[in-house]
C-alpha cells in the first residue's frame, strides 16, 4: 500500500471524525516543536493564558507564525494538523497519525536569518509543543511539512473571565472558549453603566477604561465565527482586581 494512498485515506478519515474538516480544504504549512519533552516550557505565552492546564488548553498547543497569529486574534483557535507524507519521509509511519492543537503563543520571526526564519511573514508555521508534534513527526527531523485545517474547539467547563488592572483600568483575560475558540469583539456592562466597548490589549486580554469596581459585571462576546453571547451578571459586585476564574 503506497504512502500517497495512506495519506489520502487519512485525510478522508479526518473529514469523518471532525465535522468541520473538508477534504479539499487542507492548507500547507511547516511545523517545528519547542518546550521540552514534557511540554512544560510552553506554559505562558503571548496569548496570556498562563498555566495551560488550569485554563483548559493542555499540552496539545502551538505557537503560530506571524501570518497565522493575526496580532493575537487567533488566540484559542483550534487546528487539526497532519504530516504531509507526500513531501517528507520524516512523518510518523503508519496511518492515523494526526493531532489537534490550540493556539496559545506567538512564534516570532528570527531576523538573524535573511528571510526571517520559519515564522516570518508570509509563511504559515506551527511551533508545537514537543508531545503534540511527536504525534505526527519523527523527533530527529526537527521540522516537517504539514497540512492543516482550522476546526471547532471543544472545551470542558464554561468560559472563564480573569480580571486584572487597577483603578480605572480593567484588563480581562478570556479563556476556555469553545466553538471558534477566539474572540472578535467584546463589551462590558456594570450594574450602573451602559455597555462599554472593550479593545484587545494583547493576546486574549481585553481592556476598558472605566470605574467598575464595586459593580456586578456582564460581558458580551462575539466570536470570530460570528456567534454573539451575553454573559449576564457573571461577575458579582464583590470582585477585586486579580480575582480569577468567574466561570459561566
Amino acid at each position: 500500500m503506497g504512502r500517497r494512498f495512506l495519506h489520502q485515506l487519512l485525510l478522508a478519515a479526518l473529514a469523518l471524525c471532525f465535522a468541520p474538516v473538508r477534504p479539499d480544504d487542507w492548507l500547507p504549512a511547516t511545523a517545528t516543536f519547542y518546550g521540552g519533552a514534557d511540554g512544560s516550557d510552553t506554559m505562558g505565552g503571548a496569548c496570556g493564558y498562563g498555566n495551560l492546564y488550569d485554563q483548559g488548553y493542555g499540552i496539545n498547543n502551538a505557537a503560530l507564525s506571524t501570518a497565522l497569529f493575526n496580532d493575537g486574534a487567533s488566540c484559542g483557535q483550534c487546528y487539526v494538523i497532519i504530516c504531509d507524507s507526500s513531501k517528507s519521509g520524516w512523518c510518523r509511519p503508519g496511518p492515523g497519525h494526526w493531532v489537534a492543537v490550540s493556539a496559545t503563543n506567538f512564534c516570532p520571526p528570527n531576523w538573524s536569518y535573511p528571510d526571517g526564519g520559519w515564522c516570518a511573514p508570509p509563511k504559515p508555521h506551527f511551533d508545537m509543543s514537543q508531545p503534540a508534534w511527536e504525534n505526527i513527526g519523527i523527533y530527529t527531523a526537527g521540522i516537517i511539512p504539514v497540512l492543516y485545517q482550522r476546526v471547532k474547539c471543544w472545551r470542558d467547563g464554561g468560559v472563564r473571565f480573569t480580571i486584572g488592572g487597577f483603578n480605572y483600568f480593567e484588563l480581562v483575560l478570556v479563556t476556555n472558549v469553545a466553538g471558534s475558540g477566539s474572540i472578535q469583539s467584546m463589551a462590558v456592562k456594570g450594574t450602573s453603566t451602559d455597555w462599554i466597548p472593550m479593545s484587545r490589549n494583547w493576546g486574549a486580554n481585553w481592556q476598558c477604561l472605566a470605574g467598575l469596581a464595586g459593580q456586578g459585571l456582564s460581558f458580551a462576546l462575539t466570536s470570530t465565527g460570528g456567534q454573539s453571547i451575553v454573559f449576564q451578571d457573571v461577575v458579582p459586585a464583590w470582585w477585586q482586581f486579580g480575582y480569577k476564574n468567574f466561570d459561566y
